[in-house]
């Protein structure tokens, strides 16, 4: 389960949770312009744009969970299963690896235009990047700085690219159901709710935020999808960087897990292994790990990014506390 959303006010922020039971290593890596990336069917790219996020490396190459690059275009992938169809190699369409996607995309398209171009004849294949690295069933979320975001889905009856005027994403079920049950929940308000379930009849507001009484709460994907919209909808916009950088991360906690409330497996929880948020007009990268509250972050223009080689940062793993006495 993952949650991923674009946040705009001056400046455009991007980024998610990343919900699991099990980490994977993962690190900050920057992948710089002249790194070469190759391609499973699709010529090699040699030189890109530079682009940073979180990664698992494995021989020397980035599997981003999500990332954005220097232009300012951002993208993460979330879980599908279920859903989630690749498709074996087609010689009429070009054929990309999901593993490949976001490189393939973050390498050349500088706006969520662009990357819409590029997926008009796109196959994403079941080729697994190893033995020991099988195909995840992903969908995607992408946002850039003009504030545009799209939703990709590699259904069975082919791949959709929906606009996203919600400007987030979760997992199942489909994009077009997720924001059809918004419908449900149209009447929900920050402030205090008008009376029209009895208007003659002094009812009693025993409590303040009435208004987002219905408003889910669990952990599930689809009750996610909807408190995480809403309260994006409703966040503030900052008059500094750190003002909308701490926004963003209040908007992405209102749907974090906590470990012991959501058990896939005999014992076993997943929970937000951590949450980040990439500002796509400076490159600055922000994360927060479940083991550490506090906001840490990687510039990717303090490294040579015409080089070619990744740089990468681990994540902390303990806990930063400001004692004041």
């Amino acid at each position: 389960m993952c949650t991923g959303i674009l946040y705009s006010s001056d400046n455009h922020y991007f980024g998610r949770n990343l919900d699991l039971e099990i980490t994977f290593g993962q690190k900050v890596t920057i992948t710089p312009r002249n790194y070469e990336f190759k391609f499973s069917e699709v010529s090699n790219m040699k030189s890109h744009l530079a682009i940073i996020g979180m990664a698992m490396i494995a021989n020397d190459y980035p599997l981003y969970f999500d990332a954005a690059n220097e232009a300012g275009l951002g993208m993460a992938g979330l879980a599908y299963a279920g859903n989630a169809t690749y498709m074996p190699s087609n010689p009429k369409m070009t054929n990309v690896a999901s593993f490949e996607f976001i490189p393939y995309i973050l390498g050349q398209a500088k706006t969520v235009a662009e990357a819409k171009k590029l997926m008009e004849n796109l196959n994403i294949t079941n080729t697994a990047f190893s033995k020991e690295t099988q195909p995840s069933p992903l969908h995607w979320i992408l946002g850039d700085k003009t504030g545009a975001s799209i939703v990709v889905e590699p259904d069975a009856d082919g791949l959709h690219v929906y606009d996203n005027p919600i400007h987030t994403l979760t997992n199942n079920p489909s994009f077009p159901q997720q924001m059809l049950n918004l419908g449900n929940y149209v009447g929900i308000t920050p402030g205090e709710p008008k009376n029209t379930f009895a208007p003659g009849v002094d009812i009693n507001y025993y409590s303040r935020s009435l208004g987002t009484h219905n408003l889910p709460g669990g952990m599930d994907s689809e009750g996610r999808f909807v408190k995480v919209s809403f309260a994006l909808q409703h966040a503030p916009k900052g008059k500094s960087e750190d003002e909308n950088v701490t926004n963003y991360f209040h908007v992405l906690g209102s749907v974090a897990q906590p470990k012991g409330l959501d058990e896939v497996a005999p014992n076993s929880f997943e929970y937000t292994i951590y949450s980040d948020c990439m500002n796509l007009e400076t490159g600055m990268y922000y994360y927060t790990t479940y083991e550490d509250n506090q906001i840490s972050a990687v510039d990717m223009h303090k490294v040579d990014l015409d080089g070619s080689e990744l740089s990468s940062y681990a994540t902390k793993k303990s806990q930063t506390i400001n004692y004041q006495n």
